[in-house]
Order: structure tokens, then C-alpha cells, then sequence
């Protein structure tokens, strides 16, 4: 599970933030787990043990720091750039499938047997995916304990435990402390807004924060999205009702305030988030690949820390994709408008320029000429897209199979590299993805000097492997847009 642990000791030693959520420590004097980045006093190192995931120290029954809160890091690069078993699985345990379906529902996602899931989980990451999903409840808890004047009924409930013992049991065990002390040593100061919660997202340094809203500023869809004064809002179609969701980076750490219309949603909300804003990337091993060319160094220099921006939708994202095939970004951005007035879901109450939920797979399948006023011939890919994900057919979800998923739209009539690719790299969080024939990549390469054929795109971003979705954006932010 834990390969170099010396290499891990060292890393405790100089209390390094870059490896928090890439693994945790159980301190066996205290039975405490702790970030790497901890500010006690360093543990000796007979009495350290080392867990790549929070679940699994608990597992071992370590109970976590109330001074560094494991549970607050960034999550391991690891889950979003592996494409195998147990990354798939990972990215679906953190989206809530365990709870809303249980170990078999997740297992059925993924084509694998229950018990050859739990064998894989617990091999590689120590836990399984009953022990995950209740590490993830647990820190939902205390998001909702410290942030809100909720019952801690509702609070049990909305984290997505089964019963107020479950919750009680739970928390006292992962935390060493019962809810009603965890609420009484909250913050008085913190900001509270009747119907919303404000929750921290963690991330790793350095962090380019303002790429992500100038991008998102670029493309946001009216009544969908909106960037005002640095803060990106949107509306959000989640498992038990819909929400909206304000995004504002700083150095270090997003600010996400959410309106959400049932709270068991909040753990799916803030996972989603992280992927829209791709807050678990490590940046040091992007720019030491990246930086090491010197075709991007330049660029890497100049922009330390850029992500690559992520969706909250897998299908919502292919949408947007079809609709801006051969097109500019602002006649994408009014047909996805037309559509989503057209068949979206209303929000209850509109909150200022955002009105509507985007339209899901059926709605899209079933949606009116009208609706879709562009060429008859993109307008027969996207309702066959549709209806394909609408039928379970085509799996747009983080723990989709990468590779399956492009196949499979590239056998779509009107789907071609270009953007089986950017639903790739954007929807399905591939960190390799590369768009060689892509006009802003090939202008891009051209003024740094290089040939701008695909051909030789292709060749030069093989010395950017595995990182080339990163390249695509530096080289489009290049272009100033």
C-alpha cells in the first residue's frame, strides 16, 4: 500500500503540505492519524504508521488530529489520474454511489464482482469501500456540525448515516469528541448564512485560480453559470434535488458556498466541485514534466500551478462539446442557452442570473427542433448521444472506463478525435489527454516557434506524457483565451 516509508518519514520530518492527502500517519503512542504536514512535534519513528487513505487509518483504529484535520486535504492525485479498478472506484465512492446504491450498486457500475472489489480496494488503499464511504460520511458530520445550527438528527441524516447511533458512534471514534463538543468549539465567528453552507475546499500550491475563472468566465452559459467580482456560480443537478454553488479561489483554498435543496447532497456537491476546479492535481509532478521542456517552460514559469478545469456533468460537458463543434465559443454558449430554457429544470427560486438546472440525458433525447437549431446532422449526434447515456448505454460518470467511453463516442456518427478527446480530458478527468488537430494548439505551437501540424503536435507532446491535458491548457491560455 505504502512502498518507500522512509520516503514518507522524510516527508514528516520537513513537514512537507505536499504530500497531505496523498497519505496520512497513525501515531501509535496516541493512536492519533495526522497530515505529513502536521505542526506537532514530530513522532518518533517506531511509533509511526502510514495509510494511504484516511478510512484505512481509522480501519487500524487510529482516531484523526483535532489540531491538523487529515480529513480537510486535498485528496490523492492518484484517484483522478489512475484509470484502472480501484481508481474508477474511488472517484464513484467519493461521488456517493455507496450510499445512494450500496457496495453492489457500485459494483454493478463498474462490472466487477462485490467481493473482487472489496479485495482489490483493501490491497491497494487499505479499506474497504463500506469503510471509504463512511470516512467520507464522517467528515460530511463535521462540515455540517461546524458549520451549521442543523438538529444532529438532520445532521445525521443529511451526512448519510443510517441511524443517530450510527452517527454518534461514529463520530466519537474518528474524532475522539461528541457532536454537541465538536459544535461548542466551532469557530462563533465563522460566517453562517441562513440556507447556505461556506466549506473550505483544500488544495495544493501553487494554485492558478484566476486561469480557472477567466476560462469559465469565457464560456458560461446564461441561466446556467456566472462569474461576478471573481466568483463562479452555477446551478447544480445533484442525486436528491438541485442546488447552486458559489467558487471563489484565493491562494489557498477555493471558498464554495452552497444553496442546496437537500442536504444529503452536500458530500456529492463538494467532491464535484473539487473535480470542476481539479483541486486534487499535483501540481509539482505537472510542472516538473511540463517545465522540463523547453517548448513549454516558458509557459510553466510564467503560470505556475494551472489546472485543468473539470465539469460537474459528464453529459452536460458532451453536450456543450457537440453544440460547440465548428463553431465559436460564443455561439456555443447561445445554443446551449436556447436548449437549456427550452427543456432545463426551473430552479424553485431564481437566484439572480442563474434560472435552470442543465438539462438532463432524456430531456436533451426528447427535446424539440427548436431547441436545437443547428444542422440537421448535429442535431441527429447529440439526440443519439443522448438518448445512448439516457439508456444507460454510454457512461459519462467519474468511474466511467476512459478508454470504453471513447470508443464509444468516437462510433458516433458526427463525434470525431477532437471531441472524444476534450470529453476526455475535461469529463472524465483523463490527465493525458491531448488534442493535436485542436486550431488553438497548433496556432499556440506556432508562435512559440514549433510546427503546428498534428503530426508534429503529436510527436512533440510525447515528452509530455502523462501530462499533456495540462500542455493543451497552457498552450491555450497562451492565446489569451
Amino acid at each position: 500500500m505504502i512502498e518507500d516509508e522512509d520516503r514518507c518519514y522524510r516527508a514528516v520530518q520537513s513537514r512537507d503540505p505536499r504530500f497531505d492527502g496523498v497519505f496520512c500517519v497513525g501515531v501509535t503512542s496516541t493512536h492519533i492519524y495526522c497530515r505529513p504536514s502536521c505542526p506537532a512535534v514530530t513522532p518518533k519513528r517506531a511509533n509511526v504508521r502510514f495509510y494511504p487513505t484516511t478510512a484505512a487509518a481509522q480501519s487500524a483504529g487510529f482516531r484523526a488530529c483535532l489540531r491538523c484535520r487529515p480529513d480537510a486535504t486535498p485528496g490523492s492525485p492518484e484517484w483522478d489520474s489512475r484509470a484502472d479498478l480501484v481508481g474508477r472506484a474511488m472517484r464513484l465512492i467519493a461521488d456517493g454511489v455507496v450510499d445512494r446504491e450500496g457496495v453492489a450498486g457500485l459494483a454493478s457500475h463498474l462490472g466487477y464482482s462485490a467481493r473482487h472489489l472489496h479485495r482489490q480496494l483493501a490491497a491497494e488503499v487499505g479499506a474497504g469501500p463500506i469503510a471509504l464511504a463512511r470516512a467520507q460520511r464522517a467528515q460530511t458530520a463535521r462540515i455540517l456540525i461546524e458549520t451549521t445550527d442543523l438538529s444532529f438528527a438532520d445532521v445525521a441524516f443529511a451526512a448519510g448515516f443510517a441511524s443517530i447511533r450510527q452517527f454518534n458512534d461514529t463520530i466519537r471514534e474518528v474524532f475522539a469528541r461528541t457532536p454537541t463538543a465538536m459544535r461548542a468549539a466551532r469557530h462563533r465567528s465563522q460566517d453562517r448564512v441562513a440556507g447556505s453552507i461556506t466549506v473550505r475546499l483544500a488544495v495544493r500550491q501553487p494554485f492558478d485560480g484566476t486561469g480557472l475563472i477567466a476560462f469559465f468566465a469565457l464560456r458560461a452559459v446564461p441561466g446556467v453559470e456566472d462569474v461576478v467580482d471573481g466568483t463562479y456560480r452555477r446551478t447544480l443537478a445533484l442525486p436528491h434535488g438541485l442546488g447552486t454553488v458559489g467558487l471563489t479561489p484565493y491562494a489557498d483554498h477555493v471558498e464554495a458556498r452552497f444553496g442546496l435543496d437537500d442536504l444529503r447532497d452536500l458530500s456529492v456537491a463538494v467532491h464535484r466541485c473539487r473535480r470542476l476546479f481539479d483541486l486534487d492535481a499535483d501540481p509539482t509532478a505537472v510542472g516538473g514534466v511540463l517545465g522540463a521542456d523547453p517548448l513549454l517552460r516558458p509557459l510553466v514559469a510564467a503560470t505556475p500551478g494551472r489546472r485543468v478545469p473539470g465539469a460537474v456533468d459528464g453529459f452536460e460537458l458532451t453536450v456543450r462539446a457537440i453544440l460547440g463543434q465548428q463553431i465559436s465559443v460564443a455561439g456555443a454558449r447561445t445554443l446551449a442557452s436556447r436548449l437549456v430554457v427550452a427543456v432545463g429544470q426551473p430552479l424553485a427560486g431564481r437566484e439572480g442570473r442563474l434560472s435552470h438546472a442543465f438539462p438532463d440525458a432524456a430531456a436533451v433525447a426528447g427535446a424539440p427542433d427548436t431547441a436545437l437549431a443547428m444542422p440537421a446532422r448535429r442535431r441527429d449526434t447529440l439526440r443519439s448521444v443522448a438518448t445512448a447515456a439516457a439508456a444507460g448505454d454510454l457512461d459519462l460518470d467519474p468511474g466511467a472506463d476512459r478508454a470504453a467511453t471513447e470508443a464509444a463516442l468516437l462510433n458516433k456518427a458526427g463525434i470525431g478525435p477532437w471531441t472524444a478527446s476534450y470529453v476526455a480530458m475535461r469529463a472524465l478527468g483523463d490527465p493525458d489527454a491531448f488534442l493535436p488537430a485542436d486550431l488553438g494548439v497548433r496556432h499556440a505551437l506556432e508562435r512559440l516557434g514549433a510546427a503546428g501540424e498534428a503530426a508534429s503536435a503529436e510527436v512533440a507532446s510525447r515528452a509530455w506524457r502523462p501530462w499533456r491535458s495540462y500542455a493543451v491548457m497552457h498552450l491555450w491560455a497562451s492565446l489569451g483565451g
